[in-house]
């Protein structure tokens, strides 16, 4: 897995981190029982403070992502199915409201949207 941070983004260092390694379970890249690198290794090669790794290491704890092993490591948490379907929830209203806003941009119409929808759902069960 590779973590790409930016200074120039609004987000906050931690939380890019975070985010992208809450990506890469919810992907399956990382799995259940995988080693994250260590909170030392990861601000090296980021070229980031250990405080930033530590608070977002932390915070995915917290969050039921990962556990911190004590002098094992950081190991990624069998994925909370709950928590998951809430994040696959979350992608698809990005996706509808895009699809919304782009359908109104455009005048067309409620009946014709759920037409639309109705058919790519049933020709994805074909």
């Amino acid at each position: 897995m590779k973590i790409i941070v930016s200074n120039r983004s609004g987000v906050p260092i931690y939380e890019q981190i975070k985010e992208q390694i809450k990506a890469a379970i919810f992907s399956g890249e990382l799995r259940e029982n995988d080693v994250l690198p260590s909170i030392r290794q990861l601000a090296r090669d980021l070229k980031i403070s250990m405080i930033t790794t530590t608070r977002a290491y932390g915070d995915l704890e917290q969050e039921g992502f990962i556990v911190n092993v004590q002098g094992k490591g950081c190991y990624v948490l069998p994925r909370n199915k709950e928590l998951a379907r809430e994040n696959a929830l979350h992608k698809i209203e990005d996706g509808l409201g895009a699809a919304i806003a782009a359908a109104k941009a455009e005048g067309i119409t409620y009946m014709e949207f759920i037409e639309r929808l109705n058919f790519l759902w049933e020709a994805d069960n074909e």
